[in-house]
C-alpha cells in the first residue's frame, strides 16, 4: 500500500469537507448555541463613532456639553468629532494613526486655514507664550513630558479643555486640571504671525 498517497487523499478530503462547512457559532446564551449558515457581517471600520446621533453618547457632548446640532454646525467640533478616537502613531499623519503635532497641524490647517510647523518644538517657537488663563479657542497647549524640551502639543478648546493625540488613548479631549497634564503643562501659545 502506498501510504503517502493515502495520507494525501485523506488530507485533501479533510480540507474539502472543512472548507464547505459554513455553519459558524456566533453566540452562546445560557447553554444554547445560535448558529448561522453565513458568516456574520464584519464590524464597521471606524467603530469608535457612536452608532446613533444621540448626543448623550457623543464624547463632545459629554466633555463639552455640545448638542449634535452644535457639533455639526461648528467647523472645529465637527473636525474633532470626525477624528475623535483615531489611534496614536508616532510620526503618523492620517486617520490610521496620528501623532500630536500632526493632529494639531491638520486641525489648524483645516479649521483655521493656518499652516503650522511639523513638530511640537517648532510650533512652540512660532508662538507667543501665554498663561492658561489667557488661552482661547484655537491656541496651542505645550507640554514637557519627561523632557527638558517641548514634547507634546494640543489645541485649547474652552474651560481648560484641550484636544490632542494622546499616546495611550489616541485623539481625545483632556483637561489641563487632570493630574498628569497639570504636572507636565508648560504653557499655552498663540501663533505670532498666522499664515
Amino acid at each position: 500500500m502506498n501510504y503517502p498517497r493515502v495520507l494525501l487523499l485523506l488530507m485533501l478530503a479533510f480540507v474539502i469537507s472543512c472548507k464547505h462547512k459554513e455553519v459558524q457559532v456566533t453566540a452562546v446564551n445560557k447553554g444554547k448555541v445560535k448558529k448561522h449558515s453565513k458568516a456574520p457581517k464584519p464590524a464597521v471600520a471606524n467603530s469608535n463613532k457612536p452608532a446613533t446621533p444621540n448626543s448623550e453618547e457623543n464624547p463632545l457632548h459629554q466633555k463639552l456639553g455640545l448638542s449634535h446640532r452644535q457639533i455639526k454646525e461648528s467647523k472645529l467640533y465637527s473636525f474633532i468629532n470626525d477624528w475623535y478616537g483615531v489611534p496614536y502613531k508616532y510620526g503618523g499623519c492620517q486617520k490610521a494613526g496620528v501623532d500630536c503635532s500632526c493632529f494639531t497641524s491638520i486641525l489648524c490647517e483645516q479649521v483655521y486655514n493656518l499652516k503650522l510647523s511639523r513638530t511640537a518644538g517648532d510650533m512652540y517657537k512660532d508662538c507667543e507664550k501665554i498663561g492658561p488663563e489667557d488661552a482661547r479657542e484655537g491656541d496651542l497647549c505645550f507640554f514637557k513630558i519627561n523632557s527638558s524640551s517641548i514634547s507634546h502639543v494640543g489645541v485649547y478648546l474652552k474651560s481648560r479643555l484641550f484636544v490632542h493625540a494622546s499616546t495611550s488613548r489616541g485623539v481625545v479631549i483632556s483637561s489641563l486640571d487632570e493630574a498628569y497634564y497639570k504636572k507636565y503643562f508648560f504653557c499655552a501659545g498663540r501663533l505670532k504671525n498666522p499664515s
